[in-house]
């Protein structure tokens, strides 16, 4: 018996591993979401770079200022020091700072270049369009594919086949998510319609301005399989908070077999690519 509810535990975790691959959101979260780039994962690491700063300065500035505080009160200190100047301390607190902003400033622009630099020339190109509160997204290869994507609404879910709040939570899933290869170098060309918004994608360490009139050009290129969830980042109406963003990524085959179908019946594409993607978890789950 315990034999099968070990089995059944093991069968379990490795579903929902498989599932974890969809970045969301989660309650009290203080961290980044896993990482699904090269460019999300240094981000990551330049975020724990900098604490090894930021922690002892605080901490240091914390202990000066507890320390003038008891030192210097009125009560044992009621002649207070006329001091105007001290070369020494004028030295340390110019060169220390500058020397903290020398270890901060380099990796900053190494990780901003990485961020305009691709590493290759783009396999697809997507222009993504911001309206209020939705997206619309043209798939720009030979036979050009568009279609909306909009937040899924709750009495919507068993029709379109996505009633697990687990991959598909409240308030981001959407009807129709953007489908890219995995290991692909995916050009993004984001605008608006109507005012500003922003398309950002927090496994992807993606974020760009969506400006009306105006084109603003980004990238990304996905390294894990999965389902992954942003929003709209710029304050930009009424449902600003209902305006989110889904980019589920896919192997090669898959992602050829959802673009041919997608052309002609966007709607059995999707639900297609979902049984495949789900059925492909289960078997992975059962194998172990």
């Amino acid at each position: 018996m315990r034999k099968i509810l070990a089995s059944a535990v093991t069968a379990t975790a490795s579903l929902a591993s498989v599932a974890a691959l969809a970045a969301q959101p989660t309650p009290w979260q203080a961290t980044f979401q896993p990482a699904a780039t090269g460019i999300m994962e240094q981000i990551t690491w330049f975020e724990r770079y900098t604490l090894w700063f930021i922690v002892p300065i605080t901490l240091f500035v914390l202990a000066l200022l507890a320390y003038c505080i008891v030192k210097f009160r009125a009560s044992v200190n009621p002649n207070p020091s006329r001091t105007s100047h001290n070369t020494l301390i004028e030295v340390v607190w110019t060169v220390g700072p500058v020397v903290v902003l020398l270890f901060l400033a380099v990796p900053s622009f190494q990780l901003l270049t990485a961020q305009y630099t691709p590493t290759e020339e783009a396999k697809l190109t997507i222009k993504a369009t911001g309206n209020q509160w939705n997206w619309d997204y043209e798939y720009q290869v030979d036979e050009p594919l568009s279609f909306n994507s909009a937040m899924l609404a709750e009495g919507d879910r068993a029709a379109a086949g996505k009633e697990d709040k687990g991959a598909y939570p409240r308030l981001l899933a959407v009807d129709n998510e953007v489908v890219v290869p995995v290991n692909a170098t995916v050009r993004l060309l984001v605008t608006a319609s109507d005012v500003i918004h922003a398309f950002a994608m927090p496994a992807f360490g993606l974020k760009t301005d969506a400006v009306p009139g105006r084109i603003n050009e980004t990238w990304f290129k996905a390294e894990k399989e999965g389902l992954y969830y942003g929003q709209c980042s710029e304050l930009c109406g009424k449902d600003h908070a209902f305006m989110p963003i889904a980019i589920r990524v896919v192997n090669d085959a898959q992602y050829n077999t959802w673009l041919a179908a997608a052309k002609t019946d966007l709607p059995g594409a999707n639900k297609a690519l979902m049984a495949e993607v789900e059925g492909a978890a289960k078997v992975a789950a059962a194998g172990n």
